[in-house]
C-alpha cells in the first residue's frame, strides 16, 4: 500500500474540500455554545429567583428560547455563507435577508416574552406586598407595549425587505377608510376597551352592575374586544367593550361605606313609648363599634301607618364587605328588637278592628 499517496489524498481533500470541515465545525461549535448558555442561564436563574428583584428573573426567563434560536441562527447563517462561497448556489443568495428577518423575529419574541414575564412577576409580587399594583393598569401597559413591539417589528421587517415604509403607511391610510367601515364594530370595541383602561371605571376583581341592563358580577378579564364578567351564579358573561360607552355602570367595590336603611313599626298602643325607644336606638347605633359615626345617622318617627307607628333607621357601616355587612346589620336589628321589648312595647303586625254597634246580640 502506497502510504505517501494515501496521505497526499487526505491533504488534497482538506485543501480542496476544507469548507465541509468548516461547516461541521460551525455546527459543532453552535451546539456547544448553545449547551453552555442553557446551563449558564439555568444556574443564574436559580440564584436570581432568591432575590427580591423581579426584573432579572423576567429577563433570564425570557432568554431561554430566543437565546437558543439566536445562536443557531448565527451558526447556520455563517455555515450558509461558507457553502455559498464554495458552491455559488443561487438558493443561498437569500441567506442575508432570511437572517435579518430571523433576527427581527427572535428579538420580537424575546421582547414579548419579557413583557409577559415582567407583567406576571409584577402582579405576583404586588399581591404579596402591602402596596399592591392595580392589575388592570399593569395589564393595559403590557398590552400597549406588546402592540408597540409587534407594530415596530412589522415596519422594520418591511423596511428590511426593501419596501418603503412611507408607501406602506400611505396605502394604509387609503385602505384604512374601507377597513374602518367594514370593521366598525371591531374598532368600536377596541376603543371601548381603550376608554376602560384610560378612565378605569372598574378593574379586574371589581363587582359591577348596570341599572340599564341585566349585568351584574365580578370582572375577571378586560380584553381589547371583550370584557369577561363572572355572574353570581358562576356563569361567564362576555360583553363587547363598546357597550360600556352607552350604559351606566355602578361599581359597589369602590363604596366607602354600606348603608343600613330600615323601617320598624310598633303598635299604636305603644305610642307613649316611642320617644324613649327612638332615643335608646339612636344611642345604641351611635356607640356601635361597627357603625361609622362620621357618616349620616338618623333615627326618627316618620309615619302613621295603617297598623303601626313607624320609625326609620338610616346609618352606615364601616365595612364594605358584603358578608360582614349583613352580620353587622343583623346585630343592629336584633338590638333594636331588644330595646323595643325592654320598654314593654311590641313590634306591630297587620291587624283589623271590627266595631260592633250597640244592641247587637252576640248570641
Amino acid at each position: 500500500m502506497n502510504f505517501n499517496a494515501y496521505f497526499t489524498d487526505i491533504i488534497n481533500f482538506f485543501v480542496s474540500d476544507a469548507w465541509i470541515l468548516q461547516v461541521f465545525l460551525i455546527v459543532f461549535l453552535s451546539s456547544v455554545l448553545n449547551w453552555m448558555q442553557r446551563r449558564l442561564v439555568k444556574k443564574l436563574l436559580t440564584k436570581l429567583l432568591k432575590t427580591e428583584t423581579f426584573w432579572d428573573d423576567a429577563l433570564l426567563e425570557s432568554l431561554k428560547g430566543p437565546a437558543t434560536a439566536l445562536i443557531w441562527l448565527a451558526g447556520l447563517t455563517l455555515a450558509a455563507h461558507v457553502i455559498r462561497n464554495q458552491t455559488a448556489a443561487v438558493i443561498f443568495d437569500g441567506v442575508i435577508p432570511a437572517s435579518k428577518f430571523g433576527f427581527i423575529v427572535i428579538t420580537t419574541w424575546f421582547l414579548v416574552r419579557f413583557i409577559n414575564n415582567a407583567e406576571l412577576n409584577i402582579i405576583k409580587r404586588s399581591q404579596q406586598s402591602d402596596d399592591p399594583i392595580d392589575r388592570t393598569t399593569a395589564d393595559a401597559i403590557a398590552k400597549l407595549l406588546r402592540v408597540s413591539v409587534i407594530i415596530t417589528a412589522f415596519l422594520v421587517t418591511i423596511q428590511t425587505l426593501g419596501y418603503s415604509i412611507s408607501g406602506v403607511l400611505a396605502f394604509g391610510g387609503i385602505s384604512g377608510i374601507a377597513i374602518g367601515f367594514a370593521a366598525k364594530d371591531l374598532l368600536a370595541n377596541f376603543f371601548g376597551g381603550l376608554m376602560i383602561y384610560l378612565d378605569r371605571p372598574f378593574s379586574v376583581g371589581d363587582w359591577i352592575r348596570s341599572p340599564d341592563r341585566e349585568i351584574e358580577g365580578t370582572v375577571e378579564h378586560i380584553g381589547w374586544r371583550l370584557t369577561r364578567i363572572c355572574t353570581f351564579d358562576k356563569r361567564p358573561l362576555y360583553l363587547p367593550n363598546a357597550i360600556f360607552t352607552t350604559i351606566s355602570v355602578e361599581n359597589p367595590s369602590r363604596m366607602s361605606n354600606r348603608r343600613i336603611y330600615e323601617t320598624i313599626g310598633i303598635r299604636y298602643d305603644d305610642a307613649g313609648k316611642m320617644e324613649k325607644i327612638i332615643t335608646e336606638v339612636k344611642e345604641m347605633i351611635r356607640t356601635h363599634p361597627e357603625i361609622d359615626s362620621n357618616q349620616t345617622l338618623i333615627v326618627n318617627f316618620n309615619k302613621f301607618a295603617a297598623s303601626s307607628l313607624d320609625f326609620f333607621v338610616y346609618t352606615f357601616t364601616k365595612t364594605c364587605e358584603w358578608v360582614k355587612y349583613h352580620d353587622i346589620k343583623q346585630d343592629v336589628m336584633l338590638k333594636i328588637i331588644k330595646i323595643i321589648e325592654d320598654n314593654g312595647a311590641e313590634c306591630a303586625f297587620p291587624t283589623s278592628t271590627i266595631h260592633i254597634p250597640d244592641g247587637v246580640n252576640a248570641d
